[in-house]
């Protein structure tokens, strides 16, 4: 569907799956960009974004923008996450509905599904259970992004799809250790204690809770692969149907730092939902697959944090 004249709108150009997006449709030559950061376009202005649509009339919107985080984060700013979230998609979804967008792809979380979820975790899981707590106020913004793209689909007869990514990690991630979401929170938690001669690293939980994960080059290609899956509407989940648990996770950061000190869990802090493990049969049987091995990513990972960040 997307070819090399056709306009491409990413909202979150510069956040971790918008910047991967950004390198995927660029490799393939799809170089019509339409990119906008925060201060030239506030997603969360409706009538900055209507200007925005009208002008540049995009043909593609990928909605990869959103207030994001980890635990703390999502439990702290609790009333930042719902508004800023429901009013970006909103914002968007309605745009692309006016201005006839050809095909929108909306990324939603993983966290939609419930606290206590069967595993893996199936599309059709969605409102099935209560939500886990900590991130409540995020997840039910993006499954009113997911109803909202029904809706639309529904009645308007849009060509909007939702995918459902797991936890990713990659460049351009965010390593704050108040607002970042585990993988990266450890390799910077884990660097620092190198940095510093520390005999011991602390962690947050128990070490317990099994996490998939998912390098977000892998997300980005198939995030345009689901894009150019024209007939398909509904929404899918993205991960890489492998999980390991947060010890296990703490300790392959280790070696790949090169931290020769002990990990230390305080179970005082909340560990989040037990285990979210996606069902990707689906993605599987319409032809995609990760191609990027965890070690590998993180490495990889380790070394843009090395680079850019510090």
């Amino acid at each position: 569907m997307i070819n090399k004249t056709s306009r491409i709108f990413v909202a979150g150009h510069k956040g971790l799956v918008g910047s991967a997006i950004i390198r995927a449709l660029e490799k393939t030559g799809r170089t019509n960009l339409l990119l906008r950061d925060r201060t030239a376009l506030d997603l969360t202005n409706q009538t900055q974004v209507n200007d925005f649509f009208a002008v540049e009339k995009p043909e593609y919107v990928f909605l990869a923008a959103a207030k994001v985080g980890g635990i703390q984060a999502n439990n702290t700013y609790r009333g930042e996450f719902i508004y800023n979230n429901l009013t970006i998609q909103t914002n968007v979804i309605e745009a692309a509905r006016c201005y006839d967008v050809k095909r929108l792809l909306f990324l939603g979380s993983s966290c939609i599904y419930p606290r206590h979820c069967p595993q893996p975790m199936r599309e059709d899981y969605l409102l099935t259970a209560p939500l886990e707590p900590t991130n409540e106020p995020y997840a039910i913004a993006k499954i009113a992004g997911i109803k909202m793209c029904e809706a639309y689909n529904y009645q308007y007869h849009t060509n909007f799809i939702s995918v459902m990514p797991t936890n990713l990690y990659g460049p351009q991630d965010n390593f704050n250790l108040e607002t970042s979401h585990v993988l990266p929170a450890l390799l910077r938690k884990v660097h620092e204690a190198k940095i510093a001669g520390a005999e011991t690293v602390t962690i947050w939980g128990t070490g317990t809770p099994k996490r998939e994960l998912l390098h977000v080059d892998d997300m980005a290609a198939a995030c345009i692969f689901m894009m150019n899956q024209e007939d398909f509407k509904d929404t899918i989940n993205i991960g890489s149907g492998e999980e390991v648990t947060i010890r296990q996770l703490a300790e392959l950061i280790c070696e790949i730092v090169g931290f020769k000190g002990k990990i230390i869990f305080d179970p005082s802090k909340p560990d989040g939902t037990p285990r979210k493990l996606l069902d990707i049969s689906r993605l599987k049987q319409l032809g995609w697959r990760p191609q990027i091995k965890l070690k590998d990513g993180i490495r990889e990972t380790y070394q843009w944090f090395i680079k850019n960040y510090l």
